[in-house]
């Protein structure tokens, strides 16, 4: 019975024993790239009718902000804010570009975004496109939208307030924070030229 009792002792203490050197030995190194899957193919229209897919992402780091027109605060806050960063920029101000994509294709024709974006920098383009368009694109980017009624037959949209990234290349880079010094900003984009 001692025998017995001590024998389940050291296997009780090398089960310990093997435990802590699992934890104690470093792990492995992640064998992913770390960079969320943000972008994709998509087809839209322009403020200008003009058909845009992702390969305007090409050759420029951009910026896209996913809102609509009919936004009280949310959306012309962000595309001031984009704006005040094409100023900041001056003469490199051509070096970048950026898209407001429509999540209200219902009401936001190019007509419309044409007549809003008249408020904000020129180099600031609208997208939209069919219902199907728009619902491609927002799964590419993760974006959340939802058509939030009112009174009457009016409605509002809930959505994703972020400022994509994108590189040179068309990869999404990181979220971009435009809430800032418009200097600032503009010096952290300089980055992506």
């Amino acid at each position: 019975m001692r025998i017995l009792a001590l024998f389940a002792a050291f296997v009780a203490g090398a089960a310990v024993l093997l435990v802590a050197v699992g934890l104690l030995l470093p792990s492995p190194a992640p064998t992913g790239q770390g960079v969320a899957a943000v972008g994709g193919p998509f087809t839209l229209v322009d403020q200008n009718g003009t058909t845009t897919t992702e390969a305007a992402l090409k050759g420029k780091p951009t910026l896209i902000f996913f809102g609509f027109t009919h936004c009280p605060d949310v959306c012309p806050t962000a595309l001031f804010e984009m704006s005040e960063i094409f100023a900041a920029l001056g003469p490199d101000a051509d070096k970048l570009q950026a898209f407001f994509v429509s999540v209200d294709p219902e009401r936001d024709t190019p007509e419309v975004l044409k007549s809003y974006l008249g408020s904000f920098a020129p180099q600031l383009r609208g997208l939209s496109g069919t219902p199907e368009q728009v619902a491609a694109i927002k799964k590419a980017y993760r974006v959340y939208s939802r058509k939030v009624p009112l009174t009457g037959d009016d409605y509002t949209m809930d959505h994703t307030a972020v400022v994509y990234l994108m590189d040179k290349t068309g990869t999404f880079a990181a979220p971009f924070n435009a809430k800032r010094p418009a200097a600032e900003a503009a010096a952290d984009l300089k980055r992506y030229f």
